[in-house]
């Protein structure tokens, strides 16, 4: 019988987090506390985000929005890496780095994780930003998805490509 096999990888949904940029953007228009501050949000490039305004506190207030309706749209804040607001001029900027991937250190603790506390049996090979593991028995993965998810990174931890 052919081994079963899952990915774990951390990658973003580009799509929700643009959704979430929107409704942050449509918040912060309708908002009283927001009038004449110049607070925006927007994308820069497909894994940053600036967020700016006339003073550091309108500038902290649009990205506690942002985490909200990140955590709305089920997204994790493990993506978000916010810097300290910084004066640009006459405006404050907070830049926003998206993370995405599994570093070979985070891997390498993973696999490290599935090989002394999983099943045995279970084999784990780093792929790049990702974790392939294969085991004989669906059990068995079943019982590493479950190690995985009990355990808490500093990166987002979703399970594909599960066959």
């Amino acid at each position: 019988m052919a081994d079963s096999s899952f990915d774990i990888v951390s990658k973003l949904d580009q799509q929700e987090i643009d959704n979430a940029i929107n409704q942050t953007q449509r918040e912060i228009s309708q908002r009283f506390d927001f009038k004449g501050t110049g607070a925006t949000i927007e994308r820069k490039g497909e894994h940053a985000v600036e967020i700016s305004a006339s003073a550091d506190d309108r500038a902290s207030a649009v990205l506690d929005v942002f985490k909200d309706k990140m955590i709305k749209r089920n997204q994790s804040l493990k993506v978000l890496d916010a810097d300290d607001p910084r004066q640009s001029g006459k405006e404050s900027k907070i830049g926003v780095t998206l993370k995405e991937g599994i570093s070979q250190d985070d891997a390498k603790k993973v696999g490290k994780l599935i090989r002394d506390e999983g099943p045995k049996g279970v084999k784990v090979q780093v792929q790049g930003d990702e974790l392939r593991v294969s085991s004989k028995k669906r059990d068995d993965l079943q019982e590493v998805i479950a190690l995985v998810k009990s355990q808490d990174y500093e990166f987002p931890v979703q399970f594909n490509n599960y066959r």
